[in-house]
């Protein structure tokens, strides 16, 4: 029965898990995160040096009580995990420098994850399965992305954003409404006593150089405009600016969009399932509005526990136990971090001759 311990350090929160498995069931022992929201936000955005040294002063102390919380040691461990690519430099090598140090000095094999892997794992941490393959929708603050899954570890991008990911275009919006950063949450409570259809916004579409567009590609710089021209016009007017109503409507532009896009590409991939990840991924009014239009079209919807949503260890530690099955001897204790890197090179964190 394998134990890892994982640690996460891409961008603003600290987090460290030890995860197990046996007979294909895996089990979170322990899960903990220490975030940087509240001192992140006077700045509106994350500051990257602020975040390297806030996971300096995390890390140990998550570490230490994650052993507690799991009543196991570095005896029990079968590897080490921990995020190198993609994220902050910075911060990935807190977690990475960490692991690796340990990793030596304990004799455990070290895994380095992808952070987008470890996203497309959470969705094992929910009750039920999906059948290979399956499309994933990743929604978060720094990739939307529509991936196809053959198999733990096969993955073919199939759509993105080619501008803001939409975390990015909720934090950006939130700023315009003068709501709290992160936008995410700020939105989402505001919303819930907004009316979503009092403003009618543009689902962005990306044109294609033979003509038409693309079917499943995003664009959220036009919905940015629109709220900013919005607000712009009500305030030259002198009216009050419903805060309510436009975070509503951009709530559900952006809900009906991503769905809408989504169950295309499933169907048009003949795939039966929709897994939905990432910190987004927590939108209430995404959850049900994937859950109805899915069962609508005849196709199933997995969503990722909310706890596993945001950024967090467990799935990294999920996807350490699939890495570890495959490469019992981890990755080279040479590799450093990658602030980049494509889903179609992520065997190069477990090649000898890894170059970063």
């Amino acid at each position: 029965m394998p134990i890892l311990l994982a640690l996460e350090t891409s961008c603003d929160e600290s987090a460290v898990a030890i995860v197990t498995r046996q007979n294909d069931t895996t089990t979170v022992l322990s899960s903990l995160i220490i975030s940087q929201v509240a001192e992140h936000s006077q700045w509106g955005g994350v500051v990257p040096e602020i975040a390297s040294r806030r996971h300096l002063e995390a890390i140990p102390v998550l570490i230490a009580q994650a052993f507690a919380q799991a009543k196991c040691n570095f005896h029990h461990l079968s590897g080490i995990a921990a995020t190198v690519t993609p994220g902050l430099s910075g911060s990935l090598l807190v977690g990475s420098i960490t692991a690796r140090t340990l990793a030596r000095l304990h004799r455990l094999p070290f895994i380095g994850i992808h952070h987008i892997e470890g996203h497309l794992s959470s969705i094992q941490l929910g009750d039920s399965l999906p059948c290979y393959p399956f499309l994933v929708l990743l929604v978060s603050g720094g990739h939307t992305e529509l991936i196809r899954v053959n198999c733990t570890g096969s993955y073919v991008k199939l759509g993105r954003s080619h501008d803001d990911a939409v975390g990015e275009a909720f934090d950006k919006v939130a700023r315009l409404l003068k709501l709290p950063y992160p936008g995410g949450p700020s939105i989402q409570r505001i919303a819930r006593s907004g009316d979503g259809s009092r403003f009618i916004l543009p689902k962005g579409r990306i044109s294609l150089a033979n003509g038409g567009f693309h079917p499943y590609d995003f664009s959220f710089s036009g919905l940015k405009t629109s709220i900013l021209r919005v607000i712009q016009e009500l305030q030259r007017k002198n009216f009050t600016v419903p805060k309510a109503d436009i975070a509503a409507s951009f709530e559900q532009t952006v809900a009906e969009l991503l769905v809408e896009r989504t169950c295309k590409c499933a169907i048009d991939q003949k795939l039966s399932s929709i897994v939905l990840v990432g910190g987004v991924a927590a939108n209430r009014r995404l959850r049900a509005l994937m859950e109805k239009s899915a069962t609508n079209k005849g196709l199933k919807t997995y969503l990722a526990p909310l706890e596993y949503c945001t950024d967090n260890a467990a799935m990294i530690g999920v996807a350490g136990l699939d890495k570890l099955e495959k490469f019992p001897k981890g990755s080279p204790t040479h590799i450093s971090v990658v602030a980049r890197l494509d889903l179609k090179s992520i065997s190069s964190l477990y090649n000898k001759e890894a170059e970063f």
